[in-house]
């Protein structure tokens, strides 16, 4: 089984406060970020970590990242066009799942240096 990049998991450290579901949600980045895919494993972690996609797709992983209540059926319908609609599907959940890591590992930062 692949493992997670460092970025995608908490630093043991910074963890002061308990997370009963750290497991689970590594298990999860784990899965769709290192696992079978029709998108490559690289393309996924790029989304993930709102970096590194292909100028084209960056605009749709910026907005996924910062302001995801934007993002309108025709941002995917056109990004679908090129890349396919299970590579988009798979290219979206890695970049929501990213974000929503960044804005945890954030939380617990915060929380850890209060």
């Amino acid at each position: 089984m692949h493992t997670i990049a460092p970025r995608f998991r908490p630093q043991p450290e910074l963890v002061a406060v308990s997370d009963p579901h750290a497991n689970l949600r590594d298990r999860v980045l784990n899965r769709v970020l290192c696992g079978d895919g029709d998108a490559e494993t690289s393309f996924r972690q790029a989304a993930a970590s709102g970096e590194g996609v292909p100028a084209d797709l960056q605009p749709l992983i910026d907005k996924i990242h910062r302001h995801a209540y934007k993002v309108t059926d025709e941002d995917i319908a056109n990004a679908q066009q090129k890349y396919g609609e299970d590579k988009m599907f798979e290219i979206v959940v890695s970049a929501a799942l990213g974000a929503a890591n960044q804005r945890l590992q954030a939380g617990l930062r915060a929380l850890n240096e209060a």
